[in-house]
Formats: C-alpha cells, sequence, structure tokens
C-alpha cells in the first residue's frame, strides 16, 4: 500500500513537472472574456511569430466581442526550446495543450500565412475541436505560389535589368524543391520586389505599423533562424498541396473561410480562383489594396470581415 501511495505521487509530481514545462517553453496569451466566441491566431513561419497580429489586432478583435488567443509554437519567437523538433505532430500537440489549459472544447482558427498549413492539418485531423477555420493570407498549395513567385520576379528581374536577380532565380531553379535553401531564397526574391507590401499605404496603415514599431511587441520579435533547418530536418511534409483537405472539411462538419490581400504577391489568380471555388464564393473575401498581411495592411476592413464571419451561422 505505501509503494503504491509512493507511485502515485512520483506520478502526479512527473505530470505536475511536465505542465510546468509547458507553460515556461510555450508563450501565449489571451485577451477578452473566456466566455465569449474563442479565437486561436496561427503564425507563420517556420521561424515566425505572433507579434504583429498581437500587437496590432488581438485587442481590438477582443474588443469587438472575442476571446483571443495568441501563442508562438515550440522552438519559433518567444517559445524558445532547444529541444524543440519544430514539425507538425509537436505543433499538433501544443495546440491541443493549449486548447485545454485555456478550458475550451471548440476554437476557431485564423491560420495566416505558413500557419494556414499548420491550422489546416490539425483541424482535418481534429475537426471536432474546430468549428470554423479562417485562412488569412495562408498558404495551401505551396509549389504553385514558388513557382508564381520566381515566374514573376524573372519578369520584374528581366524589365529591369537585374542581372544580380535574375542569376539568383536561375540558381534557385536548380535546388532541391523540398529544401530549406529553396524556400528560403524564393520568398528572399519574393521580398527583393515587394510581393509582400501593399502598393498604397493608407493612412490607417501607416498608423496600425508605427504604433507596432514603437510597441513592446516590436522589440520582441524573436525568430529561431534554425527553426527552418529543423522543420526540413524533422518533417517529411515540407511541400504540400492542402486543397484536396480543404474540399473535405465541410464534410467534417468544419466552416471554411478565406481572407486574401488582392495584391498578395505569393499567390497567383488561379490560386485564389481555386480556393474560391473551395470555399465558396460567399466565404472567400478579398481586400483591395491589401498584401500579405491583412490584419495590419487593411485593418478596418479585416476586423469587419471577421464579425461577418463569426456573425455567420452557416
Amino acid at each position: 500500500m505505501l509503494i503504491k501511495k509512493i507511485l502515485l505521487l512520483v506520478t502526479f509530481i512527473a505530470c505536475t513537472c511536465c505542465h510546468s514545462l509547458f507553460a515556461q517553453s510555450l508563450y501565449s496569451k489571451a485577451y477578452g472574456d473566456s466566455k465569449n466566441p474563442p479565437l486561436i491566431f496561427i503564425h507563420g513561419g517556420p521561424r515566425g511569430n505572433s507579434t504583429l497580429f498581437e500587437g496590432t489586432t488581438a485587442k481590438r478583435l477582443a474588443d469587438m466581442g472575442f476571446f483571443v488567443i495568441v501563442y508562438d509554437r515550440r522552438g519559433e519567437g518567444r517559445s524558445a526550446d532547444p529541444a524543440a523538433r519544430v514539425n507538425f505532430e509537436e505543433a499538433f500537440n501544443d495546440l491541443n495543450q493549449l486548447i485545454a489549459q485555456y478550458g475550451l472544447k471548440k476554437v476557431n482558427l485564423i491560420g495566416h500565412s505558413f500557419g494556414g498549413i499548420v491550422s489546416t492539418l490539425f483541424t482535418n485531423r481534429y475537426p471536432e475541436k474546430v468549428e470554423r477555420l479562417i485562412l488569412t493570407g495562408a498558404l495551401f498549395a505551396q509549389q504553385e505560389s514558388y513557382n508564381y513567385i520566381l515566374q514573376n520576379g524573372e519578369k520584374k528581374a528581366i524589365a529591369q535589368k537585374d542581372t544580380a536577380a535574375i542569376s539568383k532565380i536561375h540558381y534557385i531553379k536548380t535546388l532541391d524543391k523540398r529544401g530549406a535553401e529553396y524556400r528560403q531564397l524564393t520568398y528572399g526574391i519574393g521580398s527583393r520586389f515587394g510581393y509582400f507590401k501593399m502598393p498604397e499605404p493608407t493612412e490607417e496603415s501607416i498608423r496600425v505599423n508605427k504604433e507596432y514599431e514603437t510597441s513592446e511587441f516590436s522589440k520582441s520579435d524573436i525568430r529561431n533562424d534554425q527553426a527552418p533547418a529543423l522543420f526540413y530536418k524533422n518533417e517529411s511534409l515540407v511541400n504540400i498541396d492542402t486543397k484536396p483537405i480543404l474540399k473535405g472539411l465541410s464534410d467534417k462538419g468544419v466552416k471554411l473561410f478565406a481572407i486574401y490581400g488582392a495584391d498578395d504577391g505569393i499567390f497567383s489568380p488561379k490560386q485564389l480562383l481555386d480556393l474560391e471555388k473551395i470555399t465558396g464564393k460567399d466565404k472567400f473575401h478579398i481586400i483591395r489594396n491589401c498584401s500579405h498581411y491583412p490584419f495590419a495592411d487593411q485593418q478596418g476592413e479585416f476586423l469587419k470581415t471577421m464579425k461577418n464571419i463569426m456573425d455567420r451561422r452557416a
């Protein structure tokens, strides 16, 4: 009997320590009343964080009547963990733990950029935990995006007689498409030609970004440069097309929505049309004069769109 009590005590201590380790290594913060509909933001990456969304939009969404949770995935951003594997399975486990930690049963996910892949795969595996999946500038057909970035980049480079960019693109095309270097350099071309920037900044966007740049969130914009290499080392699903999965989510009881910038240079018109066919025209939202960050580029329009999405019953 004494031995059994000791074993139970050891088990309790071990479980408590595991919870403590989780709490210490995974950054998360909630905004708003926990009785309100829960929204969890899943950031881009790998190598990303939630600071831009948290510093610009989380509280404003909460003020509209939502319980908004932001977090940084393990091994990325503010969730430093030297033992992190930075793969999908780890991300799923942590997201499940996060949902349990906040006492939630069913959530709404906002998947941004690479976070769109994470949230789509999570929703497919745990549809009973997700009421709405809201893709926001989210990746869904990675190779199609990479091809589009390089094709458009090459056209611009030739037009501008940018020989350095032309050489870089030719080099990228020789790389393994399933490798970290291919992804990194491709996005580098996108950045070089402004594919992640809104065409015409507005008074609102200038104010929103200025507030972020002078905030504590900007100062905590921590990025783990080793995260992409870890992801490509530990994950087999490194360059995927999630359209077949997205098509099947409604059959699993999940409501699927999309919010994209009309000027997001990493998606071709065909890609966006393909996604609109999957979500349905009434659940696919395009924001004009907006690039890869709708919540910062066109915050007012983004918030209005989110309210419309969350108010929908079907």
